[in-house]
């Protein structure tokens, strides 16, 4: 059976690797440790942890967030805006995922988009929608 490290699991969870390692000291994931000694936690049980964690919400760190039918979030900063007359054009850099969104001008104004502000780009379909923090 497949197992994951506490690093690994986090990834797969979309939290910091402190936040996977605190919810398996207070026994919320289980783990065991593997023959080289490190923390492990079996792909059935992260799989199981990782459903229950989506549906009871908790740990998402979006308890303040806006509701949204789209599932796809990618937190991350502003790092460029271009203005046309009637289009924009926004840049946002995730972690490792740059995501760009073609949106209108008074969207852009509206939200208050400037570089350098924590946004948050829904990718739904072929389509990114960009929430303001």
């Amino acid at each position: 059976m497949q197992s994951y490290t506490i690093g690994q699991a986090a990834r797969l969870l979309g939290v910091s690797p402190d936040t996977a390692r605190r919810w398996a000291d207070a026994g919320r994931m289980t783990t065991h440790r593997d023959e080289s000694g490190r923390r492990v936690i079996d792909g059935r049980d992260l799989a199981a942890f990782s459903v229950e964690l989506a549906r009871t919400g908790a740990g998402s760190g979006e308890e303040d967030a806006s509701r949204t039918s789209v599932r796809n979030a990618f937190p991350g900063i502003v790092t460029a805006i271009k203005l046309g007359d009637v289009a924009a054009q926004v840049e946002i850099q995730a972690g490792p995922h740059r995501l760009v969104s073609l949106l209108t001008r008074e969207a852009v104004e509206e939200l208050g988009l400037e570089v350098g502000m924590e946004a948050t780009a829904r990718v739904k379909s072929t389509n990114v929608h960009i929430d303001r923090v």
